[in-house]
């Protein structure tokens, strides 16, 4: 069998260049590779994505739209880490373990987008709680999400990084003040909640890394589940997922959550912690991993029928 044409369009991106490093040592791949004068030119890219068996977008919205409006051949698949597709009909959603009809729709989709960072988290915690009928659709759902400043790009790590860079920088912030952030259509359609949630996403001094925490009220939970019953809930709903692992209770140790705990790692943590009254549950994970370039090569190793984790480090 001969090796896999893959092309990723916009490759000199964060994401881009995370996807190509993790084809390191990989003899089933042939990366086509364009120059870099005419990586913006839409008649070469245009070439190169009907060349490809799979092609990766790692662009802006309307560019990855742009993207798969070029798309002649009808065998070339497509995964997509813009917030473009995320919610559209006839793209699959990129988040297996959520259960065996996503897994199955990566396996045989043709077009895939990869959940955004933010969202992995809250929909790993969410999704799990609405489809089992423990959490009702209705609930006035709200997280919170901190995370490295690589998620902001080129731009906002060369703010973080350059010299001279504003005091404001060195305390973490936070963003997305006006509740419209890019991730919240979502986190309510895959979740299936009635309402998008109120997020508070906080960025902080630290290159990657991120936990999203869900704060939640027992009396509202079908059956009142103890805190020990939620991590045995999500320990049965995620078991076999080598990469997602569900921590014990008390597993957070000091009381401490850091947000950089996960970097360079591909899976996610759950933690629940709190009292028989209110807890909180946690996705730790790292933004360039799951929630992001680990996420697509997972994709793509189920598109591929190989081990699902190859090229990434669990």
């Amino acid at each position: 069998m001969g090796k896999t044409k893959i092309f990723i369009d916009g490759s000199e991106g964060t994401t881009g260049l995370r996807i190509h490093e993790r084809f390191a040592g990989r003899d089933d791949i042939e990366l086509l590779t364009i120059s870099r004068e005419l990586r913006k030119e839409k008649t070469e890219r245009a070439r190169f994505i009907n060349q490809s068996d799979i092609t990766f977008l790692c662009l802006p919205d309307d560019a990855a739209k742009e993207s798969v409006s070029l798309i002649e051949n009808d065998k070339v698949r497509v995964i997509d880490t813009s917030t473009a597709h995320r919610t559209c009909e006839g793209w699959a959603y990129g988040f297996p373990e959520l259960s065996k009809v996503h897994r199955k729709q990566i396996k045989e989709g043709k077009r895939v987008a990869v959940p955004g960072c933010h969202a992995t988290g809250f929909i790993s915690l969410v999704y799990p709680l609405v489809s089992s009928g423990i959490l009702p659709a209705d609930y006035p759902v709200s997280a919170f999400s901190l995370t490295g400043y690589s998620g902001g790009g080129k731009k906002m790590i060369g703010e973080y990084e350059g010299s001279g860079r504003l005091p404001e920088l060195d305390s973490p912030r936070e963003y997305a003040l006006s509740q419209k952030h890019k991730h919240l259509k979502e986190m309510k359609a895959v979740t299936g909640l009635d309402r998008e949630p109120l997020f508070s996403p906080i960025v902080a001094d630290y290159y990657s890394g991120m936990v999203v925490t869900l704060p939640l009220y027992i009396e509202f939970l079908k059956g009142s589940p103890s805190p020990e019953g939620l991590c045995r809930f999500f320990e049965e709903y995620y078991e076999g997922e080598p990469f997602i692992k569900v921590m014990p209770f008390g597993a957070e140790g000091k009381g401490m959550m850091a947000g950089n705990a996960c970097a360079g790692w591909d899976g996610l943590r759950i933690f629940v912690t709190g009292n028989e009254e209110r807890v909180t549950l946690h996705a730790q994970f790292d933004n360039l991993g799951k929630g992001a370039s680990g996420a697509a090569i997972q994709c793509l190793n189920l598109m591929l029928g190989c081990e699902e984790s190859r090229g990434l480090s669990l």
